[in-house]
C-alpha cells in the first residue's frame, strides 16, 4: 500500500510504469531500471509507491483495466442465458488477441511471485482466490450448491490457465477452443443443480 494518496504525479508516474511492463514486461527487474525508463528516479518512485514490489503489483492490477473485454467478461458470465453458452464466450473474451498482452504479464508476474512468495503474497492469494470466487458465484446462481460450484470453478480455472499457456505457446487458437468446449461440456455433465433451487 502506498503511502501517498493519489496526486496526478502519482497517476503519471503509474501509467507510464503500466506502459513499460505491457510493452517490455521488466517485473523482474531493478527499480532503478524501472525508474530509469519512464524518466524518474528511485527515490521519486519510493515516495509515492513505498516499494518496488508495491509499485509493480499495483501496475499489474491497473493494467487490467486497459483490457476492456477482459475486465468486463466476468461480467458477462453472470449475465442471463444458457450457462454453456457464457462460459464458452468466456473464454473467447480470455483469448482474444488484444488481451494477449495482459496475459503475458499475468504469467511473469506469477513465475516472478514463486520465487519470493513472501514479497508478492498479496498477488498469489488473489491469483488462487479471486477468479475462482467470481467463477463459483456464476455457478450458485444457476443452482447448484457451494461446494459443487467452487469445485466448477476451479476446473474452468484450470482450463483457463492452461489454455492461455497453450496460447501463449502459439498452440492453434482453433483447437484450444474445441478442447475447452468438450471441457466445459464435460464439466456440465458431471453436476446437478440443488432440489430446491428456484431462479429468482
Amino acid at each position: 500500500m502506498s503511502r501517498v494518496d493519489a496526486t496526478p504525479e502519482r497517476e503519471r508516474l503509474l501509467g507510464l510504469v503500466i506502459d513499460l511492463v505491457l510493452r517490455e514486461g521488466v517485473i523482474d527487474t531493478s527499480l532503478s531500471a524501472v525508474a530509469r525508463s519512464i524518466g524518474s528516479n528511485n527515490r521519486m518512485l519510493l515516495y509515492y509507491f513505498g516499494s518496488k514490489v508495491a509499485l509493480l503489483d499495483e501496475a499489474g492490477l491497473r493494467a487490467f483495466d486497459r483490457f476492456p473485454r477482459l475486465r468486463e467478461m466476468f461480467v458477462r458470465l453472470g449475465d442471463a442465458g444458457e450457462l454453456e453458452e457464457r462460459l464458452l464466450a468466456g473464454w473467447e473474451d480470455l483469448s482474444a488477441t488484444e488481451n494477449l498482452p495482459y496475459l503475458r504479464l499475468y504469467f511473469q508476474r506469477f513465475g516472478v511471485a514463486m520465487r519470493d512468495t513472501e514479497q508478492w503474497q498479496g498477488f498469489i492469494e488473489r491469483a488462487g482466490q479471486q477468479w475462482v470466487g467470481w467463477v463459483a458465484e456464476v455457478f450458485q446462481k444457476e443452482g447448484y450448491s457451494a461446494n459443487d460450484s467452487r469445485a466448477a470453478a476451479m476446473q474452468i480455472i484450470v482450463l483457463w490457465r492452461g489454455l492461455q499457456f497453450l496460447l501463449l505457446s502459439g498452440v492453434d487458437a482453433d483447437q484450444l477452443r474445441m478442447v475447452y468446449a468438450t471441457g466445459v461440456r464435460g464439466l456440465l455433465a458431471q453436476l446437478t443443480p440443488r432440489t430446491d433451487f428456484s431462479p429468482s
